[in-house]
């Protein structure tokens, strides 16, 4: 549990009035207001369950940086980074900030990065009590010691969240109701008209996307990180249905986090302080640490019942597909407190790729781990529709495009850095299809990955041979143990070889569209990882 502050801070310079505010109450007060203000019910688990109204996930297009004097020539400006201008930001505060001191609202005060060298101070002040509990869970927590230095200091951030204000787009400058707006000069993050609570998280994600690489030269990273017995650090990149969860949730290793961590000058820590983890289709099977840590405490999102009781029944996904629980890192059995580690010594780029092309696993240099990482490939099945059996390419700068204010080479810039100065391996990992594309092949066995995953954390793989793929030019291991030897070339599961390398073919011709957005500012490394598009055998 978090330090209860002794003192209201001044709220003033927030244009807030103080008497107005609960300030850094803890779980079970929180829980109790929510309660009491009807913004949701008890499960049977003793977890807070809630609905966050229209918004059920992100809405990146209502995300917009305030242009000016500090982001000007900064920010990657496009369909990601939107512009919105400073006059219609104060205006809009102005009226948010108004709209907050008619009733109570909440205030919490954390702060983000595990690591004390980079540590960022945070203020929330959210219109609802569930939104604040999500603060509580997602930030790192004060100690009574740290209370004590802190109180009555400014936070370094503010985030302003009121889900039940409206802004009117016309006289606004917003493209609807709702929005999210982050303003670097002023340091505010304002929320509006969205209940949705990933936009407290990945707002202050984007904050720190922005100020660490260019004040400290490190490395942000959307990414889940464990560690060893002796001290061995691995991450774990991968956009959503690759396994990046799964994949780093060992109960033979620590949990260092699962979404969030920066590349430190000789740490990786996490940003958090707690986990934000998808809940549908959860059970003790499947994911034992997920299940055990939704009791009182957690804040479960968009779930439903079994009718006529308090049961969560997480197949449901009438309300959204995207059911959540945020709860403390520390609710998970074998969480590293605090939440810091080593350097990484093997990094894993996880893509589920569905055309059955790209190997099982593979070894990359520093220019393949650059361009990997600035493509942020994995290929997403079409649907349920009748007949729709074709995978969708998807491309996701940096494992996390949506959060990155800066140009994206300029993070694959860092990686390769890092990659050198500390002789990282990095190795490609498809958990995706084999034998064929999606309709054909066979999705790869979850045991086979977690083996080859193991060899390569182990060293076992630094001895065998490797056969270089002749269009992606990864270097693919010719033996692993406890995987069988054919599969790790992916040609060999394929009925007609012909056929793979036509696909391969085309995946490598969208890899290569796909980088026409970064060739000018891309180094000869990166530039040599370009795969090849004839059609050759392996």
């Amino acid at each position: 549990m978090s330090k209860v502050f002794k003192n209201k801070p001044d709220l003033s310079r927030l244009n807030l009035n103080a008497e107005r505010a609960l300030y850094q109450l803890d779980v079970p007060q929180l829980v109790e207001e929510a309660l009491k203000n009807g913004e949701g019910t008890l499960a049977d688990s003793g977890a807070l369950a809630i609905d966050t109204g229209e918004f059920t996930g992100r809405s990146p297009k209502d995300r917009f940086i305030v242009y000016d004097d500090l982001t000007r020539d900064s920010v990657f400006w496009g369909e990601i980074n939107i512009k919105f201008s400073p006059a219609h930001f104060d205006s809009l505060y102005d009226q948010v900030t108004e709209h907050l001191n008619k009733n109570k609202f909440y205030v919490r005060d954390a702060y983000a990065c595990a690591d004390p060298a980079f540590k960022t101070s945070i203020r929330v002040v959210t219109e609802r009590a569930y939104q604040n509990l999500f603060a509580h869970n997602l930030f790192l927590r004060y100690g009574n010691q740290e209370a004590e230095d802190n109180e009555g200091s400014d936070p370094e951030w503010t985030v302003v969240a009121a889900p039940s204000f409206l802004a009117n787009p016309v006289l606004d400058g917003t493209r609807q109701p709702n929005f999210s707006i982050l303003n670097f000069s002023r340091k505010i993050i304002l929320i509006g008209g969205t209940g949705y609570t990933g936009e407290i998280k990945k707002g202050i994600f984007s904050v720190l996307n922005f100020i660490l690489p260019q004040n400290h030269g490190m490395l942000p990273m959307h990414c889940s990180a464990n560690i060893g017995e002796d001290g061995d650090t691995a991450i774990f990149f991968g956009l959503s249905g690759t396994g990046k969860t799964t994949l780093s949730a060992d109960p033979k290793r620590g949990l260092i986090g699962d979404d969030e961590h920066g590349w430190g000058r000789e740490t990786v820590f996490n940003f958090e302080g707690g986990c934000y983890a998808k809940c549908v289709d959860l059970s003790f099977e499947k994911e034992p640490q997920i299940f055990n840590a939704v009791r009182f405490g957690a804040l479960l999102e968009n779930v439903n019942y079994f009718a006529g009781t308090r049961i969560v029944d997480f197949s449901d996904i009438r309300k959204t597909e995207n059911t959540r629980v945020a709860y403390p890192i520390d609710y998970i059995s074998n969480a590293v407190i605090p939440s810091v580690g080593n350097v990484p010594k093997n990094i894993f780029f996880l893509t589920a790729d569905a055309f059955g092309v790209l190997p099982p696993i593979s070894k990359l240099t520093a220019g393949q781990a650059m361009f990997h990482f600035i493509s942020g490939y994995t290929a997403k099945v079409a649907g349920t529709e009748a007949g729709v059996t074709e995978p969708q390419l998807t491309f996701s700068a940096c494992f996390g495009k949506a959060f990155l204010p800066l140009h994206p080479t300029k993070y694959a810039e860092l990686l390769g850095e890092k990659l050198k100065k500390h002789n990282v391996k990095v190795w490609l990992i498809n958990t995706g299809w084999t034998g064929g594309v999606y309709g054909t092949g066979t999705r790869m066995k979850l045991a086979y990955t977690r083996a080859m995953i193991t060899a390569a954390m182990d060293g076992l793989l630094d001895e065998v041979g490797f056969a270089e793929h002749p269009v992606f030019g990864l270097m693919m291991p010719m033996s692993c143990p406890n995987v069988p030897a054919e599969i790790l070339n992916p040609r060999n599961t394929w009925a007609e070889g012909a056929a793979y390398d036509q696909k391969a073919s085309e995946l490598a011709q969208a890899f290569i569209d796909n980088f026409k957005q970064f060739e000018e500012f891309a180094g000869e490394e990166m530039l040599a990882a370009v795969p090849k598009t004839r059609e050759i055998a392996i």
